[in-house]
């Protein structure tokens, strides 16, 4: 009797088991069909979603500006997911793809094609003369400055009739022309003398400089402080005599390199100065003339001066100094490239708790380095700038004389 029960019972559960079973799978054979179905639902919606893209009429823009996506859409059906900056470092067309939201709630995508292009000829040597001595046997036209904002080569061309060997005056055209067929062009008269045959040279007049004392009195304010900066061909300092003569800050050359890819080197005075300024209290900024060429030796040449200021506590900014101009076409480089590298020196600059600054004259900073977040040592000899950019420091002579220093110094307005 209660062997039958328990089969009775046996199959009574294996009956309700089935009915569970077949239950769970109807659920999910429903639940796995309304996925699919919405699924595919979801992807007709996308499909046939409505797209409506007005774009500018014109999709040309300038090489390295600063373009944001929503700048050349006119209108769309609903709203942008990103509104992201248009990458404009390369000439050329380029395709541009970004998501919106539509009106219906449908995320889509778009994709049009712009054109970068290239629109500023090259800069280039601009005098109305130009000597060379008779025999000359260089290629002149890689001598003059030639560059251009894109292009790391520039073609760099003399063109009209002249010879070297032959004294004269010869009426010439310089043209540098870039990649995307702009030309710049200065005419100019290329002088072809006959070799000096020596003499006496009056090297200068020794009345011509400015006394530190007379810049002070002009341009001394509570806004502004009145320094120096100096290096090897200062010679030995007096440096309590410059103290009194009201100095209140120096800029101090560490160092240098022998030519681009050279050894870097210490300045002969650097260490005389820097102590010697601490000591009797004037605080100081580093600087060091570059020939860094790439943002690899940038770097390597951050870290090499880095080294060289562990000793001492630096209270003023560290430069970037790089004068090369006179042979700017040896480095192979755009003014987009040579502000990268300024960039990636005065970024590793402050990554090692520095200050940094550009130097730079009044004519390439208006012409040559792009934009960039550092601070900038204006070098103007006037005595008054007209330059229009911001600055932090003003060097306005080379010529300035002060005691404790034999000899010109440069002198300096910072500004508070």
């Amino acid at each position: 009797m209660s062997f039958f029960c328990y089969n009775k019972n046996g199959d009574y559960m294996k009956n309700k088991i089935g009915i569970i079973s077949i239950i769970v799978l109807l659920i999910i054979f429903v639940g796995v069909g309304s996925l699919l179905g919405y699924r595919a639902y979801q992807q007709w919606r996308i499909a046939n979603a409505e797209i409506i893209v007005e774009l500018n009429d014109n999709l040309e823009v300038d090489v390295f500006s600063d373009v944001k996506l929503s700048s050349l859409i006119k209108s769309i059906n609903g709203e942008l997911i990103k509104d992201f900056s248009i990458n404009t470092k390369k000439v050329g067309k380029q395709a541009v793809t970004f998501d919106y939201v539509n009106d219906d709630d449908i995320k889509v995508s778009y994709t049009f094609e712009i054109d970068v292009v290239d629109k500023i000829a090259p800069l280039i040597f601009s005098s109305k003369s130009f000597s060379v001595t008779k025999g000359y046997d260089g290629n002149l036209a890689e001598k003059l400055f030639c560059g251009d904002n894109y292009d790391n080569n520039p073609k760099c061309e003399i063109i009209g009739h002249y010879d070297y060997n032959v004294v004269g005056s010869y009426p010439v055209a310089f043209l540098g022309t870039d990649s995307s067929g702009n030309v710049s062009r200065t005419d100019f008269t290329l002088n072809v003398k006959a070799p000096s045959s020596g003499g006496s040279s009056d090297g200068g007049s020794s009345s011509n400089y400015i006394n530190f004392s007379d810049v002070v009195s002009e341009h001394k304010t509570f806004k502004t402080s009145i320094g120096l900066d100096v290096s090897r061909w200062q010679g030995d300092i007096d440096f309590q005599k410059v103290k009194d003569a009201g100095v209140e800050f120096v800029f101090i050359r560490v160092g240098s390199q022998r030519g681009v890819d050279g050894e870097y080197y210490i300045d002969p005075k650097f260490e005389r100065n820097i102590k010697g300024f601490k000591e009797v209290g004037i605080p100081v900024g580093i600087y060091f003339y570059s020939y860094a060429n790439s943002k690899v030796n940038a770097k390597k040449e951050a870290k090499w001066i880095i080294e060289q200021l562990k000793p001492y506590k630096i209270d003023l900014p560290v430069v970037f100094d790089w004068e090369n101009w006179s042979f700017y076409q040896e480095f192979n480089l755009s003014f987009y490239n040579i502000t990268e590298i300024a960039k990636t020196y005065l970024n590793e600059m402050e990554k090692a708790g520095y200050d940094g600054m550009l130097y730079s004259s009044k004519y390439y900073l208006e012409n040559v380095w792009f934009d960039h977040k550092y601070p900038v040592w204006l070098a103007h000899y006037t005595t008054k700038t007209n330059y229009q950019g911001e600055y932090k420091v003003w060097q306005m002579c080379s010529n300035g004389r002060v005691s404790g220093i034999n000899g010109d110094v440069d002198i300096n307005i910072m500004y508070n």
